[in-house]
C-alpha cells in the first residue's frame, strides 16, 4: 500500500507539482514525479488541478497536500485588495503617513512617501492608552466603537485592521475592541495587530495589520476555492499552506493571518535546500533559485535558515516601500530570470530585466507572440538549451525567431547576434552575482566556505558560472531541480513564530523574567496547536533573543537554550552576541548588552518519507545516457563540441569532465570546461568549479 503526498508551488510563469508515493510499510518513497504547467493568473487553482491531471494523480488519492502561491503578494502589488478601515489609539491616526524618515531618494525635494493602503478618511481613533509596559493609563471607551462601525458600513468597508498603541505589551484593549466588533458586525473581516506580532515599532506593526486586513478576504476566498477544487476531486487528506517563514501551517491558520504567506513560494525553496543539506551533511549553504521572472538567493548558516522581520515590499531607489512585520525567510530577490528581457537604453547601453516576458507571451522561443529576446532565448542562441527538448519537449523552440530577435538587438549596438546573446548572459550573471554577494560577502561571510544549491528552471543553467566568479567551490543541482520549491514543502514541518518585546538589561538579575517569558510563549504555542488536534508530543521549539548594545537601535539575533535561563546562560548569550555582532559589523563594543525581544519558533512534526538511495544496478552504461553531440558556446571559453546527457540515465557514482550539458525536463545543467560533475547516491549532481571531484 502507498499513500500519495503532493505539493504545488505557483510561480509567476509556471506552476510546479511534486508528489511522493510512500510505501506505508517501509516509509520510503516508492515513486516520485514532478511536472510543470503554465500558471493560470485568472484562476490559480485551475493551474494546480491541471498539474495534477498532467501528473496522472487524482485528488482523492492524496493523503497530504501542501500549497504555496503568489496570491497575497500579487494582491498587494497590483492593489487588488478590499476597501479597508483602521481603528487605532486616539492621536495616532496618521501613523501610516508619518511612517519613517528614511527616504531613499534623499536629494529629491519633491519626494512623495508611498501612499497608505488605508486612506485617511477610513482611519478612526478610539479613546484608550497603555504605557510601554502594558499598564492602563486610560481605559478603552468601548461605546465609541458602534458609530465607527456605522460609518465604515456606509463607506462600504469590507475589512478592518485594529492596532492600538503598546498592544504588544498588553493585548487586553485590542481583544475587547475585537470582541465588540464581532458582536456588532459579525460579517466584517477583521485583523488585530497582536494576532500577527507582539513586537514594538508602531508604524511597522500598524502597516502590517492594515496590509493583512487588505488582503484577507482575497486570500481567504482563494484558499477556499483551492479547498473546494480539491474536494470536488475527492480529496479528504490534510491541506497545508506554505508560509513565508519556511514552514507549513494549516489552511485555517493561513486564512486568519494571510500576511504570513506573502512570500510562500521562495521560502519553500530555501527550506528544501536546508533539508537537502542535512541529508548530505552540508550545513553552510547558499540557496540559489532562478525562475521565469526573478532570481532569489538566501544564506543558510550552520543548517539554520535565516529569517528577518524587516521585510519590505515595493522598496526601490525611489520609494521607501512598505514594511511587513512578520517572519520571512531572508531572501535577496532581483528582477532577473529566464524571462527577463534584454534591451538597449537611449545611451546605447544594454540591460537585462527587470521587465519580464512572463508566461504570456513568454520568451521569443515560445512562439506565442514575444518579440523581445530574453535570458532563455540567449541560452538557446548559444546552444546551451536544446531547442528540440524545450520545456521537456513540450514545445519546439522557434529558433529562427530567436535569431531574428538577437539580430535586431545586436544591430542597436553594432554587434553580431551571437555577441548580443553573450551580452545578455553576462549582464544577467552580473546582476545575479551582485545578489549573491549581498547575502554573503556584505554580511561578513566568505563564499569560499559555502556550497551553492541551485534550483528553479534556470538555476542549473547559470550556477556554475556564478560559483566560479565568487570562488564557491561546489554547486549541487538537486534531483528535480526545476520543481525544487515544491519538493521543499514536502520536507517541511508545521511552523509558527512568536515574539514578545521585553526590553531588559541582559544581566543575571533578569534571568528569571526572561525564562518566564519563554515559558509563557511556549505554553501559548502548545495551546494553539493542541486546539487544532495536533499532539503535544509532536511539538518542539527553537528560541532566540534579539539583542543590542545599550544606546543602539537595531538588533542581532542569538540562539537561546531551551532550558531555563540562568546566570551562566546569560554570560554565554553575551559572548554569543559579541561574536555575532563582530561578524556582522567587523567590531565589538564594551557597552552593556540589552534584550529587546524574546522569540520562539514552535514546530509540529509532520510525517515525512525517507528519501531512498538509487540502485546503480538498474542503470545502463554511461553511453546509454548520451543524447547527442552539438556545438555549445561557453562565452570566454569559446565554442566546444559538447556531449549532451540525459539526466535520468546517469547512474549514481557517474563522473564527468566538462564541457558537458545534462538535460532533464524543466532544466538544463551546464558544466563548463575545467569543471567536473559527479552524481551522488540520491541522484543529485555535484559540480566542482575547481575541477577537483573524482
Amino acid at each position: 500500500m502507498a499513500n500519495i503526498r503532493a505539493a504545488s508551488d505557483i510561480g509567476g510563469t509556471f506552476t510546479d507539482l511534486v508528489y511522493f508515493a510512500v510505501d506505508e510499510e517501509t516509509g520510503q518513497i516508492a515513486d516520485m514525479k514532478a511536472v510543470k504547467t503554465h500558471t493560470t493568473p485568472d484562476e490559480f487553482q485551475a493551474g494546480v488541478m491541471t498539474s495534477l491531471d498532467v501528473a496522472g494523480v487524482s485528488a482523492k488519492d492524496l493523503s497530504f497536500f501542501a500549497h504555496g502561491s503568489t496570491v497575497v503578494i500579487n494582491a498587494l502589488t497590483e492593489r487588488k485588495g478590499v476597501k479597508t478601515g483602521l481603528i487605532t489609539t486616539q492621536g495616532f491616526r496618521d501613523i501610516l503617513e508619518i511612517a519613517r524618515g528614511n527616504r531613499p531618494d534623499f536629494f529629491n525635494l519633491r519626494y512623495q512617501k508611498p501612499e497608505a493602503f488605508v486612506p485617511r478618511y477610513l482611519r478612526r481613533e478610539v479613546t484608550e492608552r497603555l504605557t510601554h509596559r502594558g499598564e492602563v493609563v486610560t481605559p478603552l471607551a468601548i461605546e465609541e466603537i458602534e458609530p465607527i462601525l456605522q460609518d465604515f458600513k456606509a463607506e462600504g468597508v469590507e475589512a478592518i485592521a485594529v492596532c492600538l498603541l503598546h498592544s504588544y505589551a498588553n493585548t487586553a484593549h485590542e481583544q475587547q475592541l475585537c470582541d465588540e466588533i464581532k458582536r456588532l458586525s459579525p460579517d466584517v473581516t477583521m485583523v488585530a495587530s497582536h494576532q500577527i506580532s507582539r513586537e514594538w515599532r508602531e508604524y511597522e506593526r500598524t502597516n502590517t495589520a492594515a496590509l493583512c486586513a487588505y488582503v484577507k478576504p482575497i486570500a481567504s476566498a482563494y484558499l477556499s476555492e483551492m479547498e473546494n477544487a480539491l474536494q470536488r476531486g475527492g480529496f479528504t487528506g490534510s491541506f497545508y499552506v506554505m508560509q513565508s517563514n519556511g514552514g507549513i501551517d494549516t489552511v485555517s491558520s493561513a486564512k486568519e493571518v494571510p500576511i504570513s504567506i506573502v512570500e510562500s513560494g521562495p521560502a519553500s525553496g530555501v527550506l528544501g535546500a536546508a533539508a537537502l543539506g542535512k541529508m548530505l551533511g552540508i550545513n553552510d549553504i547558499i540557496a540559489f533559485d532562478i525562475g521565469g521572472t526573478t532570481a532569489k538567493c538566501s544564506l543558510i548558516d550552520g543548517g539554520r535558515v535565516s529569517l528577518t522581520n524587516q521585510y519590505m515590499i515595493e522598496k526601490d531607489a525611489r520609494s521607501a516601500g512598505y514594511p511587513i512585520m512578520t517572519p520571512v525567510v531572508d531572501i535577496v530577490e532581483i528582477g532577473n530570470g529566464g524571462g527577463s528581457i534584454g534591451w538597449v537604453d537611449e545611451f546605447d547601453k544594454m540591460h537585462v530585466g527587470p521587465q519580464s516576458a512572463g508566461a504570456m507571451p513568454g520568451p521569443v522561443a515560445y512562439g506565442k507572440g514575444g518579440t523581445e529576446p530574453t535570458t532563455t532565448d540567449a541560452n538557446i542562441m548559444l546552444g546551451r538549451i536544446n531547442p528540440n527538448y524545450f520545456i521537456g519537449g513540450e514545445i519546439k523552440a522557434d529558433v529562427s525567431a530567436v535569431k531574428l530577435a538577437f539580430e535586431k538587438l545586436g544591430s542597436q549596438l553594432d554587434i553580431s547576434a551571437t555577441d548580443a546573446a553573450r551580452g545578455v548572459i553576462r549582464i544577467a550573471n552580473h546582476n545575479m552575482g551582485n545578489a549573491l554577494k549581498l547575502v554573503s560577502i556584505n554580511r561578513g561571510y566568505d563564499p569560499r566556505d559555502f556550497t551553492m544549491i541551485a534550483f528553479g528552471g534556470g538555476g542549473a543553467m547559470h550556477a556554475a558560472a556564478l560559483a566560479q566568479e565568487l570562488n564557491i567551490p561546489k554547486v549541487i543541482i538537486p534531483a528535480h531541480a526545476a520543481v525544487f520549491s515544491a519538493w521543499g514543502m514536502l520536507m517541511s514541518d508545521l511552523r509558527r513564530d512568536y515574539a514578545l518585546t521585553l526590553p531588559l538589561a541582559l544581566e543575571p538579575s533578569n534571568a528569571a523574567q526572561i525564562s518566564k517569558a519563554f515559558e509563557n510563549i511556549r505554553a501559548e504555542a502548545v495551546e494553539a496547536y493542541t486546539s487544532e488536534s495536533i499532539d503535544f508530543e509532536d511539538v518542539y521549539f527553537e528560541q532566540m533573543l534579539e539583542l543590542r548594545y545599550e544606546g543602539q537601535e537595531h538588533t542581532v539575533q542569538v540562539l537561546a537554550p531551551l532550558g531555563g535561563i540562568d546566570g551562566t546562560a546569560i554570560k554565554d548569550l553575551i559572548d554569543s552576541f559579541n561574536d555575532a555582532y563582530e561578524r556582522k559589523y567587523t567590531y565589538r563594543l564594551k557597552n552593556n548588552v540589552e534584550l529587546v525581544s524574546c522569540k520562539v519558533t514552535a514546530f509540529a512534526k509532520v510525517d515525512r518519507p525517507e528519501i531512498g538511495k538509487l540502485d546503480a544496478s538498474v542503470f545502463g552504461p554511461l553511453k546509454a545516457a548520451i543524447k547527442e553531440v552539438r556545438g555549445v558556446d561557453f562565452d570566454e571559453y569559446g565554442v566546444h563540441e559538447t556531449t549532451i546527457y540525459q539526466r535520468e540515465k546517469l547512474a549514481p557514482g557517474t563522473f564527468l569532465s566538462g564541457p558537458a550539458v545534462v538535460e532533464e525536463s524543466g532544466s538544463t545543467i551546464v558544466v563548463f570546461p575545467a569543471h567536473t560533475l559527479k552524481v551522488d547516491e540520491y541522484g543529485n549532481l555535484h559540480i566542482d568549479t575547481t575541477g577537483g571531484l573524482s
